[in-house]
């Protein structure tokens, strides 16, 4: 396991917890939504906060400058650590609406990163749409992924939940990662069809929080 991936939640490790059930099944205050790794090696679940009370829409930064930090493809907590280090919750909106949430008595929440975001479209995928085909690679899947999306995999999730219309089902719509781009940019990804590209840190897009558990 690599350094960055044990650092933050080592001292929150949870011995003797079962595993999770089928991918959109309720676990540890959310619902599975799929294993991160490196190698192919699973390190840690991913676990996404309700719709009701874990996802908002929100501009990623309020101001058009670098933020130090937050450039980890993979390491979310460490991202939002880095995004909030100033205490300024006014100028970024996002990341400190996942930082305070409170959901099923956890309090370790925060805004995925790139390859954990991308990990919720592949599982979760909300709609039978085809997919961009210019986005989908991703070396921290478990199973990890070399090549783009194809048209028709991943399909629309069998998790009923999480469908268009579902109770728990993510928007057809722009989501934000953690993960900064640039100086006034922050990778996003379109949850109709996956596409994963830079998106302009002052516009509102949707977020949903998510925390991890060590395997």
């Amino acid at each position: 396991m690599s350094g960055a991936l044990q650092v933050t939640f080592m001292n929150q490790r949870s011995f003797g917890l079962a595993p999770p059930g089928a991918i959109g099944s309720a676990y540890q205050g959310g619902f599975y939504a799929g294993q991160i790794g490196v190698s192919s090696v699973p390190t840690h679940y991913l676990v996404v906060a309700p719709l009701s009370s874990g996802q908002s829409t929100r501009v990623w930064k309020l101001v058009a400058t670098a933020t130090p930090g937050a450039n980890s493809d993979i390491d979310g907590p460490q991202n939002t650590t880095d995004i909030t280090a100033d205490g300024n919750s006014t100028i970024y909106p996002a990341a400190w609406f996942c930082k305070n949430l409170s959901i099923g008595g956890f309090t370790d929440w925060y805004m995925p990163a790139k390859n954990e975001l991308e990990i919720f479209y592949y599982n979760l995928k909300p709609t039978s749409s085809a997919n961009n085909t210019s986005s989908g690679i991703n070396p921290n899947a478990v199973p990890a992924r070399s090549s783009n999306y194809s048209s028709g995999n991943p399909s629309q999730t069998s998790a009923t939940a999480f469908q268009s219309g579902g109770s728990e089902a993510l928007s057809a719509a722009n989501y934000w990662s953690s993960t900064q781009t640039g100086d006034t940019t922050a990778l996003q990804q379109y949850f109709g069809n996956g596409n994963q590209y830079d998106g302009y840190k002052g516009n509102s897009r949707r977020t949903r929080a998510v925390r991890r558990i060590p395997v």
